[in-house]
């Protein structure tokens, strides 16, 4: 069972004020108006949804080839530390071959990015093809993990399981039953307590509600996170649209999917700045918002 959160360890690692700006911001950012530099800087996209095949409603699937690459060269020219895909990579098909082919095709321009990349597994990544399989073909490294750049600690979560603890793959997908089973729970409350250190998580299916869009178990994760006192900010994909929270101190920020709609300037990324005082800093690339972060404490 989860003790309570402890306050006082969480003002010491993570100092700072309240919500300063949680929405868009017009002219420069107030964080770079004061003359700071970021200690680390890095990308984010998320809801690519690849695939050869017709548009349908807002998702225009072959686009999102040249809409990635246009979203990383964004990047790039910031010169980020890694670039992070917040899940969906792929649309789903119910052929493996097919799937397999558009994760080569926007592996490609996914690889082509200057600096290192992370994967997060969503459900259309994995509905058709197994984990296993999304491995082997991508640049993935496993479906959950965690790595340290710089005095800040990063964790990806796989919420692609079902409730009876069955992982998505192979046709068994139900996009409303998103879980994250016990044992990876105790792997984040251990590998956070073991960083101790200012900690951004990435997820696909969204931690900060309830329903369709939303992790069947988030209240425990949000526990998690907020117990082990590190956490900063949470940064997910999943539900398409620019959503932000804040949440028992910590950040919640829903980022904007690449695939939605047609044209160049139908796209979004984040380039992301981390700050010693762990303030965060988002701006957003076309139809992403900008957000202006100061560092989260508990009352």
């Amino acid at each position: 069972m989860l003790s309570k959160p402890n306050p006082s360890r969480r003002s010491a690692l993570l100092r700072g004020g309240a919500l300063l700006l949680g929405g868009p911001i017009a002219g420069r950012s107030i964080l770079a108006a004061e003359g700071n530099h970021p200690a680390l800087r890095f990308g984010a996209v998320t809801d690519v949804h690849y695939a050869d095949k017709e548009a349908k409603g807002t998702r225009h699937y072959r686009e999102s080839r040249e809409k990635l690459d246009a979203a990383l060269r964004y990047l790039e020219s910031k010169d980020p530390r890694f670039v992070v895909e917040l899940g969906d990579l792929i649309d789903r098909t119910k052929n493996v071959e097919d799937e397999i082919s558009f994760l080569k095709r926007i592996e490609e321009v996914y690889r082509s990015v200057n600096c290192d990349r992370h994967y997060v597994f969503g459900n259309h990544c994995i509905d058709t093809l197994t984990k296993e399989e999304f491995l082997e073909h991508s640049g993935a490294i496993a479906p959950h993990y965690s790595f340290d750049e710089g005095s800040f600690h990063f964790v990806v979560l796989d919420s692609c399981y079902r409730s009876d603890g069955t992982p998505y793959g192979r046709n068994n997908t139900d996009w409303k039953d998103s879980n994250i089973p016990a044992d990876q729970i105790d792997w984040l409350i251990a590998d956070l307590e073991r960083a101790n250190r200012p900690t951004v998580i990435f997820a696909h299916q969204r931690l900060d509600g309830e329903g369709g869009h939303f992790v069947n178990n988030a209240k425990e994760v949000r526990g998690a996170l907020a117990e082990s006192g590190n956490v900063l900010a949470v940064l997910q994909g999943h539900s398409h649209k620019n959503e932000y929270h804040q949440i028992d101190g910590i950040h919640f920020c829903t980022l904007v999917a690449v695939v939605d709609g047609s044209g160049a300037e139908q796209n979004g990324a984040s380039l992301i700045s981390l700050y010693e005082d762990n303030s965060i800093q988002i701006e957003g690339f076309l139809r992403q918002q900008d957000h202006e972060l100061a560092a989260p404490t508990l009352g």
